[in-house]
């Protein structure tokens, strides 16, 4: 039988049905469970409340990631609940500094052909190293965590084919909002996004995860990838060389359809307010002034995007007027940064480098826009209030793009520094 990358994953982990196929309800085994100080307190009573053990807890992980260090008393005790839990359960614990709980994951944690289960919904950035991840409620995940098993239906999937070499100044970031600016953000509800083809094959690990990440944003249950000679090197690189396992779609598999994208006609975009899919070319938006730039989170907050911002910041100076702050995923992150002096030119420009976490991204702390504020991110989300102040207003867009209109002040083409 023919499979997608989705139907083969889950029917290698079915305790119900190893031929599965979309549409099926199976039930999976699971090797990772995860939530954050967001999503991990309810979880925790849950679990407590029904007074469930937890059948895995080696590989049951809790993350201090969404207020790190906590910005308020309120998420202090909520973080105080994850340590207590953990040190009496003996599950594992990230604390404040070690980065996003999806970083991590990937770093860690994710393994190619398993299912991972995560108390938020972008815990589909491990789908780049063919891990079939995906985020659930507290409840849910309490579940899972308990049970080392859930339910899932074998999601549609929908074939992303990529091809062509990306031009300079154009990266994953723009492909994905270019994808999700076709889609809309509903137009892959509950299916599964595989991203095949030459480009998706050139691209690096890091590339990829930022693929995977924003698949939810169209809906996505999943944001899937083969695993080839790149994701081996990366776990080699992370001493897990021995958890690869090549994972590959039939190529006669059943999608629902097929999207094709010409990766070298693509052009630099961003996601106006408020919308992920108000997608637009930076050539089609005019002059917009920017009050801050904000280079991090889960989507491009990896070594590889700080890398690209350090290249064009390099001997320059920020836009009056225009704050920058820089916040790596992960403390491997910042310390590889620091190691090749990414975090001095990033100060000498006038910006902030902030403790590995989600900082600003979710609105808690750590960059807060003002009223009538203009953000220019590299984060997923760009929704009324996605910061911390519905009266302010986000753009999304590549670290290249964050870097340029740092300089200038003004959303701006990164093609003209590079």
């Amino acid at each position: 039988m023919e499979q997608t990358l989705a139907e083969k994953i889950l029917s290698a982990n079915s305790l119900t049905k190893k031929n599965a196929r979309a549409g099926d309800i199976v039930i999976a085994k699971i090797r990772t469970t995860m939530a954050h100080d967001g999503s991990g307190p309810l979880a925790i009573k849950r679990i407590e409340d029904n007074q469930f053990n937890l059948s895995n807890p080696k590989n049951t992980i809790f993350f201090v990631d969404h207020s790190a260090p906590a910005a308020r008393a309120e998420l202090a005790n909520a973080q105080v609940v994850l340590r207590q839990f953990t040190e009496k359960t003996g599950s594992k614990f990230h604390e404040a500094g070690s980065g996003i709980c999806h970083q991590v994951l990937v770093e860690n944690y994710a393994m190619p052909g398993t299912v991972l289960i995560g108390g938020d919904s972008h815990t589909v950035t491990a789908g780049a190293l063919s891990c079939f991840a995906t985020g659930m409620g507290s409840t849910d995940v309490a579940v899972a965590m308990h049970l080392g098993k859930t339910w899932l239906r074998v999601p549609e999937t929908i074939r992303v084919q990529v091809d062509g070499k990306l031009s300079k100044g154009v990266y994953s970031k723009d492909i994905i909002l270019t994808l999700i600016g076709m889609l809309g953000e509903d137009g892959a509800n509950y299916k599964s996004l595989e991203y095949r083809g030459s480009t998706i094959k050139n691209l690096s690990m890091e590339s990829r995860f930022t693929l995977s990440n924003m698949a939810v944003e169209a809906g996505g249950k999943v944001g899937l990838i083969e695993t080839d000679k790149t994701a081996r090197t990366y776990l080699k690189a992370h001493d897990r060389e021995n958890q690869f396992r090549e994972i590959r779609a039939d190529e006669n598999a059943n999608y629902e359809r097929v999207i094709e994208i010409n990766a070298s006609g693509l052009e630099p975009v961003v996601a106006a307010p408020h919308s992920v899919a108000n997608v637009k070319k930076i050539s089609e938006i005019g002059e917009v002034k920017v009050n801050q730039v904000y280079i991090g989170t889960c989507t491009n907050g990896r070594i590889e995007d700080l890398r690209i911002a350090a290249k064009i910041l390099k001997g320059e100076q920020r836009a009056k007027g225009t704050r920058f702050i820089v916040c790596p995923a992960s403390a491997e992150v910042y310390m590889q940064a620091a190691k090749e002096g990414l975090v001095n030119i990033f100060m000498e420009t006038g910006g902030v480098v902030t403790a590995p976490g989600c900082g600003a991204c979710p609105g808690i702390h750590a960059g807060i826009l003002g009223d009538g504020e203009v953000c220019l991110s590299t984060q997923n989300r760009n929704y009324k209030g996605r910061m911390g102040n519905p009266n302010a207003s986000v753009y999304l867009g590549s670290p290249a793009t964050a870097a340029a209109t740092i300089i200038e002040g003004i959303i701006t083409d990164p093609r003209e520094y590079l």
